[in-house]
């Protein structure tokens, strides 16, 4: 009886292979090892490096609910470590993150969960495409049927034959040993979720039989980065046949793939996701407010902030497909009885479209609770962080943080200033401070009209409230010339292309070698109307998307990567996990 044998006569057995070939597993991937077959390639400014990310949290839920439907999605916690944000997206830090013990072993854990449910009573008629000959028995014919055409959507690829032979031999064999092919089928499921073509998203190159010498990505992996840019999710069916006729490199069926997908309902997700992201909205899950200074605000509210804001970005990108740069004057948005506290206006049940006072002092994004409340301290505002998060989120402008030695004592001589602009005034009185200050201050004092919950205030102390301010030799004397300045900021549109760029090639954009891929995004999108439907359209088509850049001239193929595990499988020549490509 060989080790794998032993193994697979107790389910805590075969718990522990799994996570020590897991373990192997994204170790080596994450080193890319030195691969055989590696080409070289000129070197060229056009396209992406390869890259191999983690799913995100929303992706892998998304991932199961498109595989195995909404309730078993539910019912779980993706098993994704936290992600540092890499230029302003928690995206591009997908490709940076790495992966502990112990959450290799959660992912295993989430893995069974999701295996066990989907071969239970409830769901085996509707998720499994055959009945075995005996549920006591082996069935290696149902089982093939199933692991292969999950796999292929699991994996966004098709699974090679010697890869789907061994995921059949893992399914039999711990049948024969329990005596349930479901049992068994569950095993090789498992296996399949805590593989790494699984839980990562991983470029492959070929060479480009268009332009000698250079590589593009093979179709599958174009498939994937296309659906997690435009849907959030993995292909679909209907992609994935497309990239196995060879249609995604034709510019006819790309473009076709392409117009499907924008047409479809889940690109509302696809534009939620990317812009919850550069919104950092992720903080909202930690954000809290002193309950005795904000009363109004509890944890629902926030959460409404939250949905406010993206309803109101779907609306106006999507819906309407308006001028992206009037996100930040529009004065429609969506209202909910629990934010209406905080608005101070009425509102019915559920969400209802609204529109701010033609002369009120709200108008578009920075004036939603959700960037105020965010961007301010728990008892109070702060100028300091609204004006930092104007500049980096909406404008890629890098704010230096503040020096470790930083003095505050300053600060606490100004506790008997009524203004934050007057506090403010004598912090900066200390040089180190100042320069950083003065980027970011200006347009944050402009929004003091807006309390640390987002509430519109006349006063702050019984003391009248100077709003007057500059962004960038822009200047305004009130909330609307601030909402204005930002529409018509150079940058902003600039750095919309800059993210969502990043967002969808899975890592920061090189400002040395993406410029002039970025400038001629710009143009289009500037010519087109500032339409994000558009512009999601010219970077999914454009050469520079689907295009492989080498790195040092040195291209890593990721078609040449295996994962070769230990002395045991040899003997078995079954892989529970790994990076296989046939």
């Amino acid at each position: 009886m060989n080790s794998f044998q032993h193994d697979c006569q107790s389910s805590a057995g075969l718990a522990r292979r799994q996570v020590v070939i897991l373990t192997l597993a994204l170790g080596i991937l994450a080193g890319c090892g030195d691969p055989r077959n590696a080409e070289r390639a000129v070197q060229q400014n056009a396209g992406s490096p390869l890259r191999t990310r983690l799913l995100t949290a929303d992706q892998y839920t998304n991932s199961v609910a498109q595989v195995f439907g909404e309730d078993i999605a539910a019912s779980i916690l993706p098993p994704i470590p936290p992600m540092a944000r890499k230029d302003g997206l928690l995206a591009s830090g997908s490709a940076f993150v790495g992966v502990t013990s112990d959450q290799v072993s959660q992912i295993q854990q989430t893995a069974a969960s999701i295996a066990a449910q989907v071969v239970d009573q409830d769901h085996r008629d509707f998720l499994i495409p055959c009945t075995p000959e005996a549920t006591e028995a082996a069935d290696s014919s149902c089982a093939a049927l199933f692991l292969e055409q999950t796999g292929r959507l699991l994996f966004r690829r098709p699974l090679g034959e010697s890869r789907l032979s061994d995921l059949v031999q893992i399914a039999d064999y711990a049948a024969e040993q329990t005596g349930d092919f479901y049992d068994g089928l569950s095993l090789a499921l498992e296996a399949m979720l805590i593989s790494p073509d699984f839980i990562f998203i991983a470029d492959r190159a070929e060479a480009d039989p268009d332009a000698p010498g250079q590589l593009r990505l093979d179709a599958y992996s174009l498939a994937s980065r296309i659906s997690f840019l435009l849907w959030n999710a993995p292909p679909d069916d209907v992609l994935l046949r497309e990239a196995e006729a060879g249609m995604l490199h034709t510019q006819r069926g790309l473009a076709g793939a392409v117009d499907r997908m924008l047409g479809s309902a889940r690109l509302e997700a696809g534009v939620r996701a990317f812009f919850d992201d550069l919104m950092s909205f992720d903080e909202f899950n930690s954000l809290a407010k002193d309950p005795i200074v904000y009363p109004m605000v509890t944890g629902t509210t926030l959460e409404h902030a939250r949905e406010q804001t993206l309803r109101t970005i779907v609306d106006h990108l999507v819906t309407r497909q308006a001028d992206y740069r009037d996100l930040f004057t529009t004065r429609k948005t969506f209202m909910s009885m629990q934010l209406a506290a905080v608005y101070d206006t009425p509102a019915g049940e559920g969400w209802v479209p609204f529109e701010f006072e033609e002369e009120g002092p709200r108008l578009g994004l920075l004036t939603h609770v959700s960037f105020l409340a965010a961007n301010s301290h728990s008892v109070r505002s702060s100028p300091t962080l609204r004006g930092k998060a104007l500049r980096e989120t909406f404008l890629c402008q890098r704010v230096p943080d503040p020096p470790p030695d930083v003095d505050f004592s300053s600060l606490e001589e100004a506790e008997d200033a009524a203004t934050a602009k007057e506090r403010l005034a004598v912090h900066n009185t200390n040089p180190s401070c100042a320069g950083c200050h003065l980027i970011t201050d200006p347009m944050g004092l402009s929004l003091e009209n807006f309390d640390g919950a987002g509430r519109f205030r006349e006063t702050e102390n019984g003391a009248p409230l100077d709003i007057a301010g500059e962004l960038d030799g822009i200047f305004y004397k009130d909330i609307v010339g601030l909402a204005h300045a930002t529409r018509n900021h150079p940058k902003l549109s600039a750095c919309l292309i800059n993210r969502l760029y990043a967002y969808g090639t899975g890592g920061p954009v090189s400002l040395r070698q993406d410029r002039d891929t970025l400038a001629e995004f710009e143009a289009r999108f500037a010519k087109n109307g500032y339409e994000l439907p558009t512009l999601l359209r010219d970077i999914a088509l454009s050469d520079v998307f689907s295009r492989v850049r080498s790195e040092e001239s040195e291209v890593r193929m990721m078609d040449s990567m295996r994962i070769k595990a230990p002395a045991e499988r040899a003997e078995s020549t079954m892989t529970l996990a790994g990076m296989e490509n046939e």
